[in-house]
Formats: structure tokens, sequence, C-alpha cells
């Protein structure tokens, strides 16, 4: 497992301490754990395609991770009345539709091939930031106009995103039949000959 892997995976190990220190109240040291944990997500991208070290374990435990982070920390942040409880309830539900969709397409005999979209990083992004955004606003009265802008911009790269990877599924659950295409481009050209 190479430097990425492990960057994610600290990720993922990351997720609890942030959870408690944010229960804790000791919002200080959440906030350096949730950057640390931001930036290893930027990082173990970079390291992959500059070595050329990127594997399916990769592309299956970054998305995880993120979601794993995202998830906890609007959970979390909502119950402790940081952050709107709608906004959480957008973010939540599209990854639970998604996620039923992909089983939905392993059921079928499908293959999911995960592609991240510029539209589905954008939403990654917007989230986090409203996570900080608001930690920054509520615990250390910083930028207190930024959390309700940050909000409704998430919640539209959120929604669009999630739009765009049904329609992705779609695709891959329904692929154009070719030899159902093959099979009528011959019974055409037999017609033809024997006209």
């Amino acid at each position: 497992m190479g430097l990425a892997n492990w960057l994610t995976t600290l990720r993922i190990l990351l997720i609890p301490v942030f959870v408690t220190l944010l229960v804790y109240r000791k919002a200080g040291w959440a906030l350096v754990v949730f950057c640390a944990a931001s930036l290893t997500d930027m990082l173990d991208g970079y390291i992959a395609r500059k070595r050329g070290t990127q594997t399916r374990l990769g592309a299956f435990l970054d998305p995880v991770a993120d979601k794993l982070l995202i998830t906890s920390a609007f959970i979390t942040l909502t119950y402790l009345k940081v952050i709107p409880f709608w906004i959480t309830a957008v973010v939540v539900s599209r990854d639970l539709i998604l996620s039923a969709g992909v089983i939905v397409i392993h059921v079928a005999g499908g293959t999911v091939h995960p592609t991240p979209s510029w539209l589905g990083k954008a939403s990654t992004l917007f989230q986090m930031g409203t996570v900080l955004s608001a930690m920054l606003a509520y615990y250390f009265k910083t930028l207190v106009f930024l959390p309700k802008t940050a909000t409704w911009i998430t919640a539209l790269f959120t929604v669009g995103s999630g739009l765009q990877y049904l329609v992705q599924g779609l695709k891959q659950l329904n692929p154009p039949d070719h030899d159902s295409a093959d099979q009528a481009h011959r019974a055409n050209l037999e017609h033809d000959r024997l006209r």
C-alpha cells in the first residue's frame, strides 16, 4: 500500500478523533484535525498522480473516506446546532441515494466505474468549506457572514452532482445493446441484398 493510500487511511482514522473533540467542545483541536484530514484529501490524489501509483484500492478508499468525513462532520455539527438540519439532510440523502444506486447496478449485473466529475469534486470542496466556515463562525466568531452563503452554494452543487451521477448510473444500468444493433444492421444488409 503506497503513501497515497496511507494518507487516505489516516483521513479515515482522524474521523472519530474529530467527532470526539467536537462533542467534548474542544473546537480548536477539532478544527485542526478537520483541516489536517482535508489536507490529506488533497495530498493523496496529488501524490498518486505524481508518482503514477493510482490503484483500484485508492479509487475505492478515497471517495469512501471523503463521504465518511463529510457525513460525520455534518451530522455532528447539526446535533450541536452549528449547521442547519436541512443542508445535512441534502448532503446525506444524496449519498444514500447514490449508494442505493450502486447496489441496484451491481444487483442488475452492471459494473460501477467511479469517475469523479468536476461537479462532484466541487461539491466535496464546498461541503468541506461549509463545515470549516460554520465552525469558524460559531466557535470563533470569524467570517460570520460566510456560512449562510456557503450552505446554499453547497446545496446547489450537491444536488447538481447527485443528478449528474444518477444520469451516469442510468447509462451504466441500460447500456446500448451492441449485439442487437449489429443483428439489426446485418438483417438490413441481407434485406437490401435480396431486393
